[in-house]
């Protein structure tokens, strides 16, 4: 080593510890404490309609070319485009999702739900295209069935279905679309499915929509969002009829809550088995969010002054204060709501995101105490969503189960179908509450302002109407 740098070395070490520079230390007489920035977890603060977009945008262009409609050959993948000739050999063309899964059609209202939010017609555009293609196909198949005996079962899946999962959601995404445009060919479609909601599936001596398994005579909250959205639709739908369907919606909601609302913890049972004494509370994270999303889809049919409107209100806005208490500082909620060492998930926080925004744009719910709720969610989702548009974090499909560790340790998969419509449904949402309220960063936290704050000071005061001079 270089004699003159040991020399040098040496004499700094001899140098008395005044003589070295100081570091300057922060406290509370030479630095405002309050203003140091918080070290958030994730995205924090300032959100715009075009950064939603963005993300909407990813997650789209996604699932668009992992969802083809075309038919094939199954044996040698070639497409078949002459129906009328197909046999037991044609089956839809695979892609990562399927068509006409209920998880897809909760896909379709969120891309039909984006467009109203946007004007972009592209989401609605794929939504008809899909719908068109399966009307289209749909007979054929069926021609096949009563020929062979056997048929593509993602098609066996429309033309016979077993549960309310194969029509509940579809159905109603069918309607809404069909409803907006009178040349869609899916009246077909619509009424098979909802002959099966209405008149096939199995329900308690009450008339509630139920399962035989894994108990006889067993709720699944998962069925609120199942049936009760399309029943509600159908309301619009089949006008002559619309005071029944009403009523069947609203009798079927609240026999689901009175069974399996929690009052004092403001959360859903995932499970109630009619003959069991005690109903354990697993309040599961997904089922939560389509028992809340129910809520919304039957409020937005029912008129302001029909009669047990205000009861399925009361219900929801109990739901909201005891979801909302349980959200994450990262923004997500966990698998089982109540419990925080479950994991995080995502399909659950989308839903909650987008019925915060939709019950804050319709006037529902506060936006001062939910906006920043909705929007720390949305930071949360939008975080999930992985440079090649795939949903992250989504736990898989999920029968009942009465011990906690079935929901703990659920596996989480990015072709879990049931995260892709939640987070477009919420994106859309967020696009219209930004568009209609004025979020601000004040004291490092994110307010739901009603006007434009024209401060951009750390800490400011609202300006009142009402001056004092």
């Amino acid at each position: 080593m270089n004699i003159r740098i040991i020399a040098v070395a040496s004499l700094l070490i001899a140098l008395p510890v005044s003589a070295q520079k100081k570091k300057p230390v922060v406290n509370d007489s030479n630095t405002p404490l309050h203003l140091l920035q918080p070290a958030y977890q994730g995205t924090y603060g300032d959100l715009t309609p075009e950064q939603v977009k963005k993300d909407v945008d990813r997650v789209f262009t996604y699932i668009d070319k992992e969802t083809p409609a075309r038919v094939v050959d199954k044996n040698t993948g070639k497409q078949i485009t002459d129906y009328t000739i197909m046999g037991e050999e044609a089956q839809l063309e695979r892609g990562a999702f399927r068509l006409a899964s209920y998880e897809w059609g909760v896909t379709y209202s969120a891309l039909i739900a984006a467009t109203e939010a946007t004007g972009d017609q592209r989401y609605t555009d794929y939504v008809q295209s899909r719908f068109r293609f399966l009307a289209e196909v749909a007979p054929h198949f069926k021609r096949v069935y009563e020929e062979k005996g056997t048929t593509d079962p993602q098609l066996l899946q429309i033309l016979t279905p077993h549960a309310l999962d194969d029509a509940g959601a579809v159905c109603a995404a069918m309607v809404k679309l069909r409803l907006k445009d009178s040349s869609l060919p899916v009246d077909e479609l619509i009424r098979n499915y909802f002959d099966f909601i209405i008149n096939k599936e199995y329900r308690l001596a009450d008339g509630t929509f139920a399962r035989n398994r894994p108990q006889h005579n067993t709720l699944w909250l998962d069925d609120m969002f199942m049936g009760i959205p399309a029943v509600a639709q159908m309301s619009c739908y089949d006008k002559a009829k619309k005071e029944k369907y009403l009523a069947e919606a609203v009798r079927q909601f609240l026999q689901f809550a009175d069974r399996m609302f929690i009052p004092e913890k403001g959360l859903y049972r995932h499970g109630w088995v009619e003959s069991s004494t005690d109903h354990p509370a697993f309040c599961w994270a997904r089922a939560n969010g389509w028992a809340m999303l129910t809520a919304c889809e039957l409020l937005d049919v029912l008129p302001e002054n029909y009669p047990q409107r205000s009861k399925v209100m009361d219900y929801f806005r109990a739901h909201v204060r005891g979801v909302t208490a349980l959200q994450s500082g990262e923004g997500l909620w966990h698998q089982l709501l109540d419990r925080n060492d479950s994991y995080l998930e995502t399909s659950a926080s989308a839903i909650y995101v987008y019925c915060l925004a939709h019950a804050i744009n319709k006037g529902w719910i506060d936006a001062i105490a939910y906006g920043p709720v909705a929007h720390l969610g949305w930071h949360a989702v939008a975080g999930k969503i992985n440079a090649e548009g795939q949903v992250e974090g989504t736990c898989v499909g999920t029968g009942m189960a009465f011990d906690p560790a079935f929901y703990y340790y659920r596996p989480v998969n990015v072709y879990a179908a049931h995260g892709y419509g939640p987070v477009l449904w919420a994106g859309a949402e967020m696009i219209r509450l930004l568009k209609n309220q004025y979020p601000q960063m004040n004291d490092s936290a994110v307010q739901y302002y009603q006007k434009k704050q024209k401060t951009t000071a750390p800490i400011f005061a609202v300006e009142t109407e009402e001056r004092n001079d």
